[in-house]
């Protein structure tokens, strides 16, 4: 009976080295991130307030009110990178 021809061995690759994940080596956020991050969206509420209660001489004006929304959406959009 012929004799069966063994199985080769798969060329093993060597393992990758291990990565670290950019979130962690980072740290936490400074203070004064959070703060500048709070302090935008303060600012965009108080000028939208202020602008609709009439403080401020003349009638309410659309451009306070993108402003004011403006200030907001940048203090939203650095939360994206608060760790």
């Amino acid at each position: 009976m012929p004799v069966s021809k063994g199985r080769k061995s798969a060329n093993k690759r060597p393992t990758p080295p291990p990565t670290r994940d950019p979130a962690k080596s980072k740290g936490p956020s400074p203070k004064w991130y959070v703060t500048t991050m709070f302090s935008t969206m303060g600012a965009g509420a108080v000028i939208i307030v202020v602008n609709y209660m009439a403080f401020i001489p003349g009638t309410p004006r659309n451009t306070l009110l993108l402003f004011g929304l403006a200030l907001i959406g940048v203090g939203f959009a650095m939360t994206m990178d608060y760790r």
